[in-house]
């Protein structure tokens, strides 16, 4: 170990390891997952695993579904282009021969802003406004446009029928775009599903942001394999054992000022390490200051949650927007229970490409 070229010996690095891209990387971890039998509805992911064709092509040869959020110079088709299998038996030409199969020339790929702006497809197709979920700061609304969308593969040639969604939120004027396997009104597939789904990634980024400011995930200053390794493993069981808090008391049956949070979670974890050597006295009293101090922060959060509601719903209103008569994205948790069941997607024509739709209800 740690006798690769050019690696330092107190690294401690695998010599096995070899320098892999995150794409590349999230291909193996999703293989793996599936090989132990893990199934779900649909993969969902930022710009960088959406740009990369290879990453995409690799998720459908899996038989797998995803929604994936492009960037702006995404290439693409709406109107599927025309595919030469062959050229000419003869050729007066000279030259090198052409490869084949190659696109004709009518039809170049489009980046997916232009398309949103130039495309008939899309300029004559009115915004259809979705609630696409409550924040602490209030209900978010979009616009969403989509069509259907033929992406660019590897090789410059069209893949087999995508869907590209199109949202801009309404108050800060952001757009995002993504791009999904699946179409919607085939097979019991809806944009309400897929919004929820291209929309559903807070939560892992909240995660990573909990356990980057609350529990030092990036606080790491060593260099070795190992050390790595274990800083990251001890910190995926803190945040464990602070969401198992959190879950356990934060019972919504139950009268208290607000919700938990991580951050309370932690801070009332500290408090009871750094007490257990106190007297009893003591150390009753540090709890109750603590507690004290929990039910303040509470009660100051839902006022501010209340406030920020209030007030992008007062800025929605004034846009001639009533939140609670546009369609909505949002369920109750009961609804968000994952039953995956394979349900083939592709015509006769389309199956040889093996990809089966994985959906939940």
């Amino acid at each position: 170990m740690g006798e690769r070229p050019g690696a330092s010996k107190k690294n401690y690095v695998p010599d096995e390891v070899q320098f892999r891209t995150k794409p590349q990387i999230a291909l193996e971890l999703i293989g793996r997952a599936l090989a132990n039998g893990v199934q779900l509805g649909a993969w969902t992911f930022d710009e960088l695993y959406g740009r990369d064709n290879k990453f995409l092509d690799g998720l459908q040869q899996r038989r797998q579904t995803f929604v994936a959020e492009v960037p702006v110079d995404f290439h693409g088709w709406v109107q599927k282009p025309t595919i030469l299998r062959s050229g000419p038996k003869k050729s007066k030409k000279r030259g090198r021969p052409k490869q084949y199969p190659r696109l004709a020339r009518r039809r170049p790929s489009c980046e997916v802003r232009n398309l949103v702006k130039y495309s008939p497809v899309f300029r004559e197709q009115s915004w259809q406004r979705y609630r696409i979920k409550d924040t602490d700061k209030g209900p978010e609304v979009w616009e969403v446009k989509w069509a259907v969308f033929w992406r660019k593969d590897e090789d410059g040639l069209p893949s087999r029928r995508h869907c590209l969604i199109v949202a801009r939120n309404l108050l800060t004027g952001e757009w995002k775009y993504f791009v999904t396997n699946c179409v919607p009104g085939e097979k019991g597939i809806t944009l309400r599903w897929l919004l929820r789904v291209a929309f559903g990634r807070w939560s892992v980024e909240r995660c990573f942001h909990e356990a980057k400011d609350e529990l030092g995930m990036d606080h790491y200053q060593v260099r070795g394999w190992r050390c790595l390794h274990r800083h990251f493993f001890v910190t995926q069981l803190s945040h464990l054992f602070c969401a198992g808090v959190r879950q356990q008391y934060d019972d919504p049956g139950i009268e208290q000022p607000g919700s938990l949070t991580i951050e309370q979670v932690r801070s009332a974890v500290n408090t009871w390490l750094s007490s257990a050597d106190l007297k009893p006295a003591r150390r009753q009293e540090r709890y109750e200051q603590e507690l004290e101090k929990q039910h303040y922060y509470q009660r100051r959060n839902e006022q501010a949650r209340k406030s920020h509601t209030k007030t992008r719903i007062t800025r929605l209103h004034e846009l001639g927007i009533d939140v609670d008569n546009i369609k909505s994205c949002i369920t109750s948790r009961r609804d968000d229970e994952i039953r995956c069941f394979r349900s083939k997607v592709y015509n006769d024509e389309e199956s040889q490409s093996g990809a089966v739709q994985l959906d939940y209800r």
